[in-house]
């Protein structure tokens, strides 16, 4: 179910890859811009290309400054993965993927109730009952949260807890390195 093709190669490009550039990639795709700002860009090609990744438009990418215009980052970190041979993720694929990482940003203490509380996630296709069970725990909205959860907050966020848990333990979609 991988997104990113020629994985199973030992030469494969997305095996050779920095995996915080094919990360990246991923959640691109779903404008989690909460976690891929495009002005992150520019570095994370430079460290791309520290390690030996080197392509015209990986170059160019390291190379622009932080102010630079979105719009161009992000042509140009596209440009980047096409010719590293990485391949964007189906949009559904990718956002099943930034639903299990706020599974596991959330089991580490890393978000907050109204991070959690979108009603983008419950027009996620999910494929597994792990995902499901996750997303039926997330309030539609930040102002429903109180109506959603009642008084009980520590018993929805132990049920999180748990589903949280059994989701990022049975990774089914992402970048495979």
């Amino acid at each position: 179910m991988a997104a990113i093709d020629d994985t199973s190669e030992p030469d494969s490009p997305v095996r050779s890859a920095y995996p915080p550039l094919v990360e990246a990639a991923w959640l691109y795709q779903v404008d989690q811009v909460d976690q891929v700002c495009p002005e992150d860009l520019p570095m994370t090609a430079a460290r791309a290309l520290a390690i030996g990744m080197d392509t015209p438009a990986l170059c160019e990418l390291a190379g622009l400054p932080r102010h630079a215009d979105p719009r161009d980052i992000r042509d140009i970190f596209e440009q980047a993965l096409q010719e590293l041979g990485i391949k964007l993720p189906d949009h559904q694929l990718a956002r099943r993927y930034a639903l299990r990482r706020l599974a596991a940003r959330f089991t580490a203490g890393e978000v907050d109730l109204a991070e959690l509380a979108s009603d983008e996630w419950s027009e996620t296709e999910v494929e597994t009952a792990e995902e499901q069970a996750f997303v039926a725990l997330l309030p539609p909205c930040a102002c429903c949260i109180e109506y959603t959860l009642g008084f009980n907050e520590a018993a929805w966020k132990a049920q999180l807890q748990v589903a949280a848990c059994a989701l990022v333990s049975h990774p089914t979609v992402g970048p495979r390195f």
